[in-house]
């Protein structure tokens, strides 16, 4: 297996080039911009305008970037943020200490931010400051058990449908959209039809957002708030 590479996105900011995969961890585009796009202007901020709150599930906890975002963001609203995020395939350290997210933004708190995160316990809850609770879970979420409408927001963050086929199925979505909370939310940098069709499928509707860096959609799914399982 080939080593993760470094690169230079264009906004200044690293990604992680999976040679054995021929995918990136986040859009060459810009990755702090993409994350902020896609999982916190689209997904976080409008719950944060009506809960202090909220449990987070993210599929795909990568390089650390979408927790430690929201991580400042529930430091800034004084929010309480319970994370749970499946990664079986979890970065070194030495890796991790390399990613330059704090230059683009945040500074020392971005840096202490994916630094904890990657040297948490794993499968145990530990807390990260006064406002931010990390459940490190290293397994694939088909290994994983959740709980029944527990979740106000899931990060859709695997890598691509081609490349990860097993983790956009409708089982994959069944067992999401159980583990949410009606009027739950679900958000990814995905919008291809056929995946669209499948979360429909297991109940979600579906809004069409623009997407990043010229894409032309996002998607953002939602469990209504009468849904019945």
């Amino acid at each position: 297996m080939k080593e993760n590479q470094l690169i230079i996105t264009e906004d200044g900011s690293h990604t992680l080039f999976v040679a054995d995969l021929n995918e990136h961890y986040h859009s060459i585009h810009g990755a702090v911009t993409e994350s902020m796009h896609v999982f916190i202007e689209a997904g976080l901020k409008p719950l944060l305008e009506k809960k202090k709150n909220i449990n987070v599930l993210e599929i795909g906890i990568g390089t650390g970037l979408n927790a430690a975002l929201v991580l400042l963001e529930a430091e800034n609203n004084d929010a309480i943020i319970n994370y749970v995020g499946a990664e079986p395939y979890p970065l070194s350290l030495s890796l991790v200490s390399q990613l330059n997210y704090f230059s683009i933004y945040g500074g020392v708190q971005m840096h202490k931010a994916v630094m904890n995160i990657h040297s948490c316990n794993r499968n145990l809850p530990v807390e990260i400051g006064n406002h931010f609770i990390m459940n490190y879970l290293e397994a694939p979420i088909q290994n994983i058990d959740l709980k029944d409408s527990y979740f106000d927001l899931v990060f859709f963050d695997a890598f691509s449908p081609t490349t990860q086929p097993e983790l956009w199925t409708a089982e994959i979505f069944a067992k999401i959209f159980k583990a949410m909370k009606p009027n739950g939310v679900l958000v990814t940098y995905v919008a291809k039809g056929e995946v669209r069709r499948t979360m429909k499928a297991c109940g979600f509707t579906i809004e069409k957002l623009t997407g990043f860096a010229g894409k032309r959609e996002m998607t953002r799914a939602n469990k209504p708030s009468t849904s019945t399982e």
